[in-house]
């Protein structure tokens, strides 16, 4: 597989998100985690570098089956994981926190559960508005100066936050939500990242899993799956959003590609300083999801891609968008 490049990290140009192996879309009761490790350990088969985690995934449950998964192999991936919406002060899941005194609890915590002496890419989960930047920023820097963290990321950050936390520690990626029907990074984040040489990693580059066209009605959704909540899920709004889908399955009959393998594919035209981090907790989807490196699209199907209507309805909704920084 071919390589990206986040600021001074080198990693593969398609990743694996395992936010879902801790059962983010579905309930408890329905995971397998030796089937997520089986996924895991596809997935660096197939050539994939980077994985993606969070302490609040389970909370905790997605760090500790990537840590299981990477006994006896964790010199052949880049470990990615965030804090800062677990409080460990009393707080508990849930409590947004950045102040350096948590941060400090969080890293060992995530260490032990990934059965690891250093993070490659530690990130702010959310921006923590009661805690500076700079003091985020300044911790994370203390963690890699110890070795504990060698790269440093923010995610859903804004420009003037983005400029704040590199002033103090270069910020090695961003992780915000980008694919054919979230594209509003385009207008000011992207040009703000490569002015600083920042990279850029997408998460739910398939928009959700509404992008692998394997979504028709919400009704097959669990009742607690959130996104029988979010604003692009619900009503005409779904709808409208069927026909994205629709053009891009089209695209894929042409070249003989999935909806999903053409979606990541158009991610990929978007610079090799953009490496997205598809989700999944099934060895069948990760063979899917991987395959789109060797899929190339003409600049006419870039361009048709390009054209296609935003999507309609907010991206989440209005408890979730607050957490956004903007």
């Amino acid at each position: 597989m071919k390589n990206a490049h986040l600021g001074g990290l080198e990693v593969s140009r398609i990743g694996l998100g395992a936010m879902t192996m801790a059962g983010t879309y579905t309930s408890e009761g329905a995971l397998d985690d030796a089937e997520s490790i089986r996924t895991i350990h596809r997935a660096i088969d197939l050539g994939v570098t980077h994985i993606d985690t969070a302490e609040i995934y389970g909370p905790y449950l997605s760090e500790q089956i990537v840590g299981n998964a990477l006994r006896g192999r964790r010199d052949q991936v880049r470990i990615a994981t965030k804090f800062g919406l677990v409080s460990h002060s009393g707080g508990g899941p849930g409590v947004t926190d950045s102040s350096a005194a948590n941060i400090r609890a969080a890293v060992e915590g995530s260490l032990r559960r990934l059965g690891t002496d250093h993070i490659d890419l530690y990130y702010q989960h959310r921006v923590d508005s009661r805690t500076p930047i700079e003091e985020s920023a300044g911790a994370v820097a203390e963690l890699i100066a110890e070795g504990k963290v060698l790269h440093f990321g923010l995610s859903e950050a804004s420009a003037t936050t983005i400029r704040r936390a590199h002033a103090v520690r270069p910020v090695t990626a961003l992780q915000t939500e980008y694919s054919l029907w979230t594209r509003d990074v385009e207008a000011e984040i992207l040009p703000v990242l490569r002015e600083l040489g920042i990279g850029f990693v997408p998460y739910s580059p398939l928009g959700h899993g509404l992008l692998t066209g394997r979504i028709r009605t919400v009704d097959d959704f669990p009742d607690d799956d959130w996104r029988k909540t979010n604003p692009r899920f619900i009503g005409e709004n779904f709808a409208r959003n069927l026909r994205i889908v629709d053009e891009v399955r089209a695209i894929g009959a042409e070249i003989g590609a999935t909806p999903a393998q053409t979606a990541l594919a158009w991610i990929l035209t978007r610079g090799d300083d953009i490496a997205p981090i598809p989700g999944t907790r099934r060895v069948e989807r990760v063979e899917e999801n991987t395959a789109a490196d060797a899929i190339d699209l003409t600049p006419s199907q870039i361009d048709r891609l390009n054209a296609l209507e935003p999507a309609a309805g907010a991206r989440h909704d209005d408890s979730n968008m607050q957490s956004i920084d903007r």
